[in-house]
């Protein structure tokens, strides 16, 4: 009974051998060698595809600024909305370029929408600044605390508008450095635009010996700047006394002048003044101090000498 059940499960054993061997000899080789072409071909087709795409769509989107940039619309706007709108309109488009791209390539959009959907709140943590600084931007444009060319001292820095861009604006600094500040930190601080206006106002210090003429030094100071052809005759200089200071009266002088002019006036004034006061005798004070030495009186009680 023993050698009967061996003898059966060998027969079985070749059975399935035997059917194993032919399901392998019927398997379509080139079938599936020609499916692997057909995928290559469309892969390889896909991507060449893909490449004209992206060579045809640079030089749309260059044609496209070039001739926004020519658009009598853009001309008629300010330099940083224009910039601002035509940075903007560039990344919008190379966006637009990538999906197209990614569509070509055979990769479904509906999962892509999928994947960014999924992904949606990681990005939009990762990129908090960028949107934070790209709505400053928005913010800059609308309501201009600044503009092109103008002088600004924000965030610490002090410089010439360069550049308005979609996350960042840049500042020349009058010893020739680029400042890059987000546009984000620009509106979370106060900005002092010194080019708002057409005019500033200068003004100057000067400290004088107690026990001078006031009203000598007062005229001094009006006539000399009243002399200085950059100095703007409405409203007229002043000269005031400010305070009193341990060593000297402090006078201010106090002009008005264009704002281009602003620091030649000041040199001019600066060097002017301190001239003449050499040659009308007004001092200008040292800081100095009074030491009064108190001796020490002696004990009447309670001390002998020894």
């Amino acid at each position: 009974m023993m050698h009967n059940f061996l003898a059966r499960f060998a027969e079985d054993e070749a059975a399935a051998a035997a059917e194993t061997a032919a399901q392998t000899t019927d398997f379509n080789w080139s079938a599936l060698w020609e499916k692997i072409t057909d995928l290559c071909v469309t892969a390889a087709w896909r991507i060449a595809l893909a490449f004209v795409a992206l060579v045809a769509g640079k030089l749309l989107i260059r044609l496209i600024m070039r001739m926004m940039r020519k658009s009598k619309l853009i001309q008629k706007m300010e330099d940083g909305a224009e910039h601002f709108l035509l940075s903007f309109v560039k990344i919008a488009l190379n966006i637009l370029l990538i999906f197209s791209l990614v569509a070509i390539l055979g990769v479904p959009m509906s999962s892509m929408v999928a994947v960014l959907a999924a992904a949606g709140a990681a990005i939009g943590l990762a990129l908090q600044g960028a949107l934070s600084n790209f709505a400053g931007g928005l913010m800059i444009l609308i309501f201009h605390p600044f503009r092109l060319d103008d002088y600004v001292e924000v965030a610490g820095n002090s410089g010439t508008v360069t550049d308005i861009g979609v996350f960042y604006t840049t500042l020349k600094t009058p010893d020739n450095k680029n400042v890059t500040i987000p546009n984000g930190t620009i509106m979370a601080q106060s900005v002092v635009n010194y080019s708002a206006h057409d005019t500033r106002r200068l003004e100057l210090a000067f400290p004088v010996a107690y026990g001078s003429d006031l009203d000598h030094v007062f005229r001094v100071l009006t006539d000399a700047a009243a002399a200085h052809e950059l100095v703007l005759k409405d409203p007229a200089p002043v000269a005031r006394l400010k305070s009193n200071e341990d060593s000297a009266l402090n006078v201010i002088l106090r002009v008005w002048t264009k704002k281009d002019d602003y620091w030649t006036v000041n040199f001019d004034l600066m060097k002017q003044i301190n001239e003449i006061f050499v040659a009308e005798g007004i001092q200008i004070p040292f800081p100095q101090m009074d030491v009064h030495i108190v001796p020490q009186k002696e004990e009447e009680s309670g001390e002998k000498k020894q």
